[in-house]
């Protein structure tokens, strides 16, 4: 088989355990509450082609509502973990009586069934099986180090203007710090709602805002391009250098160091700068900030608080800390 047919797959048949009607206008907040379109929507990654002549692919299966679907393919592996080159979007599908199948005319297919899926051309040659998996960031759960800050653990919202726990021990959106940041290393937790008929900005939106001056979106854009509107983009400044985001509903993280802009006599000399890891991957290298993003508070001198914008999506937060440097 050649590396063009190997390496095309966007076709997807799945099986899905359940089939059940979708409210379109229900937000899902906890996985055991999802319908069975969810347990299909992830990650698949494994290795195809024929003996010898086998490339390591990783596919990211997207929950559109109503039993649709879409696809990404990566070569070499999922993003973060692998992939090399563009990823290849748009292959799309429905539900039909108990299948789903999500087609890219002239590549290829895959059934997907019991948490694996089997890939073959579109001549029916069986290419090989790509895994289900749930990846975790490496830095879930990070405890905060001696002499860190601790915003929010799930005991108390007290560090945060209109700070409220909500869910038992998480911190709801549309908060921000007391606490005022200058130079500062920062970790934070994230997790953006299941809403499978949304699309856009409406697809659980919120934001760090570091200093209230510079926005790293949140939003639920798994297996999308990774624009700079788009999850770990700086608004209006930079696209991540790879879309690291998980599927809704899983837990992500934000590992944040950031620079704070120089002043003198009033007038800004030197921009701020930030490194951000999404989920463990560098998406953000040392880059430059030469402007605030729009949202909060206007790019001045000092420090600036934590601000995690509320947009009118239950997008909720825990394990928040940092370090000032």
């Amino acid at each position: 088989m050649s590396r063009l047919t190997t390496c095309c797959l966007l076709s997807v048949i799945v099986c899905p355990l359940a089939r059940a009607d979708d409210d379109a206008e229900k937000t899902y907040l906890i996985v055991a509450d999802a319908p069975a379109d969810y347990q299909i929507q992830g990650e698949y990654t494994g290795m195809l082609g024929p003996e010898g002549k086998q490339e390591k692919v990783g596919l990211q299966v997207i929950a559109q509502g109503d039993h649709k679907f879409s696809a990404t393919r990566y070569m070499g592996g999922l993003p973060g973990d692998g992939s090399v080159g563009e990823p290849k979007f748009g292959a799309v599908g429905e539900t039909i009586d108990g299948v789903t199948k999500i087609v890219a005319e002239g590549i290829g297919y895959a059934i997907i069934a019991r948490g694996s899926a089997q890939v073959f051309t579109t001549d029916d040659r069986e290419m090989g099986t790509l895994k289900r998996v749930e990846r975790k960031s490496p830095t879930l759960g990070a405890k905060p180090p001696a002499g860190a800050v601790v915003l929010f653990d799930g005991s108390t919202a007290e560090h945060f203007e209109r700070g409220e726990i909500t869910m038992g021990n998480l911190l709801a959106a549309d908060c921000e710090s007391k606490a005022k940041l200058g130079d500062h290393s920062m970790h934070l937790e994230f997790r953006t709602p299941f809403k499978p008929f949304a699309r856009g900005q409406a697809r659980g939106n919120s934001g760090v805002y570091l200093q209230g001056r510079y926005e790293c979106q949140v939003l639920d854009t798994f297996g999308l391009e990774g624009k700079n509107n788009e999850c770990g983009g700086i608004y209006s400044i930079a696209e991540p250098a790879v879309n690291a985001c998980f599927p809704p509903l899983t837990w992500q993280t934000y590992d944040i160091d950031f620079t704070a802009a120089r002043y003198e006599d009033g007038k800004k000399v030197v921009n701020a700068r930030t490194t951000i890891k999404h989920n463990g991957i560098t998406i953000h290298d040392d880059l430059e900030l030469p402007h605030g993003t729009p949202g909060k508070l206007p790019e001045e001198e000092g420090p600036g608080l934590l601000y995690l914008q509320g947009h009118g999506n239950p997008v909720v937060y825990r394990n928040i800390w940092f370090v000032r440097k």
